[in-house]
């Protein structure tokens, strides 16, 4: 395929807003990864552009595909070879670079995609790039003129860069002795993770260290609360101080307490928050409008500023950029480091972890439980057509809620809920916080009483 030849992608199911992801062979193809790699290197008019790509079975042949776009475009790629793509970050950001990660993250082993960045891992998603290589897919690209060169490939090696660096941003002296479980899902973990522990005085129980891009043990999502039930057994089997899952792609980071209990991710965004306040005093740290109202408390309980992000890494980032933010944060176990380019890396949100339970004779249990002050509902998918228009719906009985991402509405002190139209799947996503789970419970008929439907 040549590179302006036209790809009639219409809206192309692939292209999210923060990515490009679907199924393997249908939706995400040799063909579109080409061109995107093409449009991409077109796009940014970029000399060089960094490739790395997970451990899925059909991840090297669509980096290959990639790599091949990138040079028909005289762009010459860096090739990191199967990699995570927080390396890939880590690439981007000390190279001052443009990078592609061929990964389809927690995603099942049937997709695959691309998270793409520009120079210094800033984000390339919709509003900053993305929709710009969806049109250029869809429209073509222009020929280049005749004789113009070919990129080449080289390779390059940064993981131990990679590991040093991370190693030189937490503090980790006087760390006491500790008995850890990591489940890696047979993902990209298991390549960067067992380097950052040496010298340390840390046992790792390993879980699935394996890559293996078929998920034999279960998917590499641990937002789901059945991919960590081998992690939470084993925390408990072997009397460990905590346990930490990463996803496919190595970029987040959930944890479990010594009790078997998964730490909410907004608590531990808490705990690193007072970590870094320490360190940096009056700093500013990032949270998306769906964490706990326990977190934005302890950020300003310890001295700093707590400011609100629509949800995506796309947003976090680029508030992050705004307000000089020393962290970042999702409800959905992403973490970001203003000391990592604003990037999201789940194995440096790990070594903070450990930095800050390290520290304390207390129990992993005991330190975080000021940390978790309101019951909270999870996510609540509500089964929509039209998930934009559901949220319309509910605003009608709220005309005085905050619109920053979907519809907010906050009725007191760690009270309050949100309804946000899902951006790859037909639902409207709710979720809702209060003081007991009663009153969660209260909030959740209330909203759905005037939906009139019932949630999945």
């Amino acid at each position: 395929m040549t590179a302006n030849q036209e790809i009639d992608t219409g809206c192309h199911p692939a292209i999210k807003t923060y990515d490009i992801r679907g199924r393997t062979g249908t939706e995400v193809t040799a063909d579109l990864v080409y061109e995107t790699g093409a449009a991409f290197a077109h796009l940014l008019q970029a000399s060089e552009i960094v490739v790395g790509y997970d451990m899925r079975p059909s991840s090297l042949g669509l980096a290959e595909a990639f790599a091949e776009g990138v040079r028909s475009r005289g762009a010459d790629v860096l090739w990191m070879g199967l990699t995570a793509t927080d390396v890939v970050y880590f690439a981007s950001g000390t190279l001052n670079l443009p990078a592609a990660m061929i990964t389809a993250s927690h995603n099942p082993a049937s997709d695959n995609g691309i998270k793409l960045n520009r120079a210094g891992a800033g984000p390339v998603a919709h509003g900053s790039g993305l929709e710009k290589i969806h049109t250029l897919l869809h429209t073509g690209l222009p020929d280049r003129p005749a004789g113009s060169r070919s990129g080449t490939t080289s390779e390059i090696d940064l993981q131990q860069d990679y590991t040093a660096c991370l190693r030189g941003q937490v503090d980790l002296d006087g760390l006491r002795p500790l008995r850890i479980v990591v489940d890696a899902g047979n993902g990209m973990g298991g390549l960067t993770w067992p380097p950052l522990l040496e010298g340390l005085p840390v046992e790792t129980v390993e879980l699935y260290f394996d890559l293996d891009g078929t998920f034999p043990h279960h998917d590499a999502n641990p937002m789901d609360p059945a991919n960590l039930r081998d992690l939470q057994k084993a925390v408990v089997d072997h009397q460990a101080d905590l346990g930490f899952a990463f996803d496919g792609d190595g970029d987040r980071c959930f944890a479990v307490d010594e009790l078997g209990r998964p730490v909410p991710p907004c608590a531990l965004l808490a705990l690193l928050a007072r970590q870094h306040l320490t360190a940096q005093p009056g700093g500013t740290i990032v949270h998306d409008l769906l964490t706990s109202h326990a977190t934005a408390e302890t950020i300003h309980e310890h001295g700093g500023t707590a400011a609100r992000s629509r949800v995506g890494h796309a947003f976090v980032k680029q508030q992050m950029q705004a307000t000089d933010a020393i962290l970042g944060g999702e409800a959905s176990g992403h973490y970001y480091f203003g000391r990592f380019w604003h990037a999201d890396s789940g194995p440096l949100a790990a070594l903070h972890t450990l930095a800050a339970i390290g520290s304390q004779p207390e129990p992993t249990s005991e330190l975080l439980a000021p940390l978790t002050r309101y019951a909270t509902s999870g996510e609540i998918n509500i089964p929509a057509d039209d998930p934009q228009a559901t949220v319309r719906q509910l605003a009608r009985a709220f005309p005085d809620a905050d619109l920053l991402d979907g519809l907010t509405v906050v009725d007191g002190p760690g009270k309050w809920f949100n309804l946000r139209a899902s951006n790859v799947d037909p639902v409207a996503r709710l979720t809702i916080e209060a003081p007991t789970a009663e009153e969660v419970d209260d909030q959740r008929q209330r909203v759905l009483n005037l939906l009139a439907v019932e949630a999945s």
